[in-house]
């Protein structure tokens, strides 16, 4: 058998004349013996043939956060990486001009790679990403478009594609490769906002949501996304309002949604009396409280005031900072982010470390489609402790600018469902992509600004912080 066999430069024909002999076909289930023989077959013969990097550009909602306010339009990028078989493995990342200039850097690179080879593909990024002249900071509420997170970005946005290829070969989910599905259903929350009823510039007809700026208003937000989507959690963005609106929307959602574990996220926007008081004022309400303050060190003073399980996305976002996190106990609860912190498997290694030091964890959302979400769903999945349902925006993309095949993925219950398809389970609507790869290319948006986003409805928009 195979696995009695020495493997050498005659093993292709070996190998193809044991195929022809036991009649096997490479896609079909096989049985134990031939197993190996399959996946040796497939590992050897798939080679990255083309990568196709496309832009895109879709609607985004007029929603406000402590930074100012989202642009009419949001940035993506989706790669299709195609192997001399003919599957193609996808991957979803940023849409900013510096990582849109580095995936297309590192896109040739991968011909003839095998997309089992994850290290050297990772070694192939960084060298060609070390020669690029330097990359200016993006938002600071979208850390994955920060400098220092372009290497491990860019190796996401490709190891989910490897990574999509090496299922799809073996027939089995993605979360198969991750360990296997400890859950079916993977829960996320309702996402709120603050936020107007039209963007000032947009041209395209104002979104379904309407007007959110006082608690009434996300109260109706909050009512409408529970009752399409089933969530059983709900967060708040905040830092976007005087903290007494925010506070007094937590009390009324609390009070329209009892039971309904509750969050604030002010993406550091308070100072640390600000925070303070308003823990006080919000006690018993609050299932963590997120990045109320800027830095690790402040972050640690806020618990110790007031014993509040503190979640970041901000402070601890690599492996360095949750070491020193963890030094000073800033941080109770990590939001892993797939995108910055190195891809599927590194956001494994991160929950390790969370549960082997008793943190909690969940996950941190940007603007999104479905590949990522995706994405999300299945590492989420197969990690064993996730403490707290996810973040996502997705609940806020239009139905006709997803780029997968049959529409916007399903949430139901507030849980995604990870399947038995091969893969990410998802493929791409080549229609629906080219019309967004237009909108990209129409507009004049490279990079997301919501400060200057924000001037124009308010010259004087100060964003510094803490703003309250």
């Amino acid at each position: 058998m195979l696995g009695m066999h020495r493997r050498g430069a005659g093993d292709t024909v070996y190998i193809a004349k044991y195929i022809e002999r036991y009649r096997i076909r490479i896609n079909a289930p096989v049985a134990c013996c031939h197993q190996d023989v399959r996946r040796y077959v497939v590992e050897r013969a798939m080679k990255v043939s083309d990568v196709r990097i496309t832009p895109i550009a879709f609607r985004d909602a007029p929603v406000l956060n402590a930074s100012g306010i989202h642009e009419p339009y949001a940035l993506r990028t989706i790669l299709e990486v195609e192997c001399d078989n003919g599957m193609v493995g996808l991957g979803e990342t940023y849409g900013d001009a510096a990582v849109l200039s580095a995936v297309r850097a590192v896109a040739p690179a991968l011909a003839g790679m095998s997309p089992y080879d994850l290290n050297s593909m990772e070694a192939q990024i960084r060298q060609i990403l070390t020669a690029l002249p330097a990359a200016q900071a993006g938002t600071e509420l979208a850390p994955g478009s920060h400098p220092s997170k372009q290497v491990p970005n860019c190796f996401s946005a490709f190891e989910v594609a490897f990574l999509d290829l090496q299922a799809k070969a073996a027939g089995v989910p993605l979360h198969q490769l991750l360990g296997g599905a400890v859950r079916r259903e993977v829960p996320f929350s309702a996402y709120l906002f603050f936020k107007y009823a039209r963007h000032i510039d947009a041209d395209y007809a104002d979104d379904p949501w309407g007007e959110a700026l006082d608690p009434e208003g996300i109260v109706r937000q909050a009512t409408r996304m529970i009752n399409l989507y089933g969530f059983e959690s709900i967060k708040l963005k905040a830092g976007a309002l005087h903290p007494d609106i925010e506070c007094a929307t937590i009390r009324a959602l609390a009070q329209a949604f009892p039971g309904l574990p509750l969050r604030i996220d002010p993406n550091a926007a308070w100072s640390m009396e600000t925070a303070v008081r308003v823990a006080g004022e919000l006690a018993g309400l609050l299932q963590y409280y997120e990045d109320p303050v800027a830095g690790l060190g402040p972050m640690a003073e806020l618990h110790r005031a007031t014993g509040l399980p503190l979640a970041t996305n901000m402070v601890v976002t690599d492996f360095d900072e949750l070491r020193q996190s963890i030094a000073q106990n800033a941080v109770q609860i990590v939001l892993s982010d797939h995108h910055y912190w190195g891809g599927m498997r590194r956001t494994q290694t991160l929950a390790a470390i969370c549960d082997h030091f008793g943190l909690g964890l969940s996950m941190h959302s940007n603007s999104h489609l479905g590949i990522s979400l995706m994405a999300m769903a299945h590492v989420a999945a197969a990690t064993p402790k996730l403490s707290y349902a996810c973040d996502t925006h997705y609940p806020w993309v239009e139905d006709d600018d997803e780029v997968v095949m049959g529409g916007k993925v399903k949430i139901e219950g507030g849980c995604v469902r990870v399947g038995d398809e091969p893969g990410l389970g998802v493929s791409i609507d080549r229609a629906r992509l080219e019309r967004l790869n237009g909108i990209f290319e129409r507009i004049a948006i490279r990079s997301r600004d919501d400060v200057a986003q924000m001037r124009k409805y308010d010259p004087a928009f100060d964003p510094g912080k803490p703003r309250f």
